[in-house]
């Protein structure tokens, strides 16, 4: 993603890293940290359509970024009103906006605990591609070790060196998650997005 596709997906000023990816070991704390801020997020938006634990800190075993990746699916997206007021009262503020894309919005929280001081909750709407996605990248990388360490490798080796952006990192691990989403695509099966929160 080119520095200007990243401004304009940005609401407001995009955080400039200059610096390498901070990875932790995978800490056993984490999926207790989804457990508290998933039932936080329902009490507020019970009637969200899905919520999930996904990134790299949803897979055992995983080096990772501090920071807790959530997927929410919501009915629409778009309509920031039905649900972004009330995830501002946990603390979350909405950082990126992308409406060409699944109309794809990102919410960031700080200070989320000692384990994961900080969140990215990625709201999707129903029947979403880059949901299943997602999903299915994490679960297959929590039953191939084989993927896992492959996966953990690079994200270790591409973290050593500077981004100016933090998407740029994330691009730069493009290669690789095409690697392993095109062996997780073929074991797989469609994920039902009601009622789940794995």
């Amino acid at each position: 993603m080119s520095e200007e596709a990243i401004r304009a997906a940005n609401v407001g000023t995009p955080e400039i890293l200059d610096a390498r990816i901070r990875i932790d070991p995978y800490d056993p704390a984490w999926p207790l940290v989804y457990e508290a801020e998933a039932g936080r997020i329902r009490s507020e938006l019970p009637d969200a359509l899905g919520l999930f634990h996904a990134g790299s800190t949803s897979v055992p075993g995983l080096p990772a970024k501090p920071v807790l990746d959530l997927v929410l699916v919501v009915p629409d997206p778009a309509d920031e009103d039905s649900y972004v007021p009330r995830l501002q009262g946990l603390g979350y503020v909405l950082a990126i906006r992308e409406p060409d894309w699944y109309e794809h919005r990102v919410l960031k929280k700080s200070g989320l605990s000692a384990a994961l001081p900080h969140a990215n909750l990625h709201v999707f709407p129903p029947d979403c591609a880059e949901t299943d996605r997602m999903l299915r990248f994490r679960d297959h990388l929590r039953g191939h070790a084989a993927d896992r360490d492959l996966y953990g490798r690079t994200k270790l080796r591409l973290a050593a060196q500077e981004w100016r952006f933090m998407q740029n990192y994330a691009d730069a691990k493009t290669e690789v998650v095409a690697e392993i989403m095109a062996r997780a695509e073929r074991g797989t099966a469609r994920f039902p997005i009601s009622g789940s929160s794995t």
